[in-house]
């Protein structure tokens, strides 16, 4: 079914989107772009991915009614547990799909960026899974905040590059990244979010729109109907929302909300409210709402969370943001923190620390009696441990 959130032949979504990359490119992801749709609806892609979905990640991940939650709240809560999938993050659902689609087109070797890891460990298991050789590139500080993600990394055979440009976090690896891609056209570069140049911000949104399919048929069985009233999801590049939202984007009765990290404060300068501080511009390959300048140059985010450090956002997230389909809000540190702490005491879950900016926007919405509410719990805390236990103890 056509949706008007669908992008157009050229892959823009409104004004967003398209494919800005450097002429050494183009053989590469016009191959991608040529391909991608027939081999996501062959039959033997289809019955691949969903075997490996059911029997190697370990879906339908659960779609929980937190109890405790939603008493504090005043809502139905449920949350669509993604931390429980193999790996620890829904980032896993895009890889398995991309390396199917990568072996379809004859594709050895995988490059891929990560900002808080789970990214990266998703894309070094599945190359463990396909004997596949990996690299992955991570910012330098990213490296020191996310250690445990890097030693899976590196135990399941992936050489981690770090990169040690900008801020050395998301950003600067996306960037290197793409050079080392310009320099290698052989390899395929497994992009982790809704980012980067025409086709991947559509085909990782397909690939993690299981997540929404599965919202549908699990919140019927619960309560008689397949739409919640409201989906809360955090936004860095966007992937995880993509999913959430992806089989709700044209119902307007559900409303769609996407949380950015605000750092310190939206107005602190430490921030990574990209909707709050960004304009149009292009940054890794698509038109979309970035934070830059008066001249055009990125300015360097900020966030506790490693997976919510990015300038920008996808281009089909600045199309929802300038349609005003869904409603952008933001989260501090401190109010992820708290948030985090919470659902720890009183579901027994830690969230990871993008995860809890999602969480940290409940106290700001008044719920109506009977409201349901899912939140995307994209990602589990074992991670940022080190993070939780240094502010606990502050």
């Amino acid at each position: 079914m056509k949706s008007k959130f669908h992008p157009d032949k050229n892959g823009y979504y409104g004004q967003f989107g398209g494919a800005f990359i450097p002429e050494l490119l183009y053989p590469n992801v016009k191959e991608l772009e040529d391909n991608y749709i027939q081999i996501l609806e062959s039959d033997e892609f289809q019955e691949e991915y969903k075997s490996l979905l059911k029997d190697y990640v370990g879906r339908p991940s659960p779609l929980y009614l937190a109890k405790r939650l939603s008493e504090k709240y005043g809502a139905h809560i449920y949350l669509k547990r993604e931390d429980l999938n193999h790996t620890g993050a829904h980032k896993i659902n895009n890889t398995i799909g991309q390396i199917l689609v990568a072996q379809k087109l004859g594709k050895t070797k995988i490059i891929a960026e990560t900002g808080a890891g789970q990214h990266g460990v998703a894309t070094a298991t599945v190359c463990a899974l396909m004997g596949l050789e990996c690299t992955v590139f991570m910012g330098e500080k990213d490296i020191v905040r996310q250690a445990p993600n890097v030693a899976r990394m590196k135990m399941l055979g992936a050489t981690v590059i770090p990169a040690l440009s900008g801020s050395k976090t998301l950003k600067d690896a996306t960037n290197e990244a793409i050079r080392y891609w310009i320099q290698h056209p052989e390899t395929f570069y497994l992009i982790g979010s809704v980012v980067g140049p025409h086709p991947y911000p559509d085909m990782v949104a397909r690939l993690q729109a299981v997540i929404s399919e599965e919202i549908k048929w699990q919140l019927k069985e619960k309560t008689g109907k397949e739409n919640p009233d409201t989906i809360i999801a955090c936004v860095g590049g966007g992937s995880n929302a993509a999913g959430a939202f992806y089989h709700y984007m044209d119902d307007k009765d559900v409303e769609l909300i996407a949380v950015e990290a605000g750092g310190l404060g939206v107005d602190s300068g430490e921030s990574a409210a990209t909707s709050q501080l960004g304009e149009v511009g292009i940054i890794h390959g698509s038109k979309t709402i970035l934070m830059q300048d008066e001249y055009g140059q990125i300015i360097e985010p900020y966030s506790i969370s490693a997976g919510l450090d990015y300038p920008g956002v996808g281009p089909l997230h600045a199309y929802l943001f300038d349609s005003k389909r869904a409603t952008f809000m933001n989260a501090t540190d401190k109010e992820a923190l708290t948030a985090a702490y919470e659902l720890t005491r009183i579901e027994g879950i830690i969230p990871a620390l993008e995860t809890a900016h999602a969480l940290a926007v409940l106290p700001k919405i008044k719920f109506k009696k009977g409201q349901v509410v899912v939140v995307n719990l994209s990602g589990r805390g074992d991670k940022d441990l080190s993070t939780y236990i240094k502010h606990l103890e502050d």
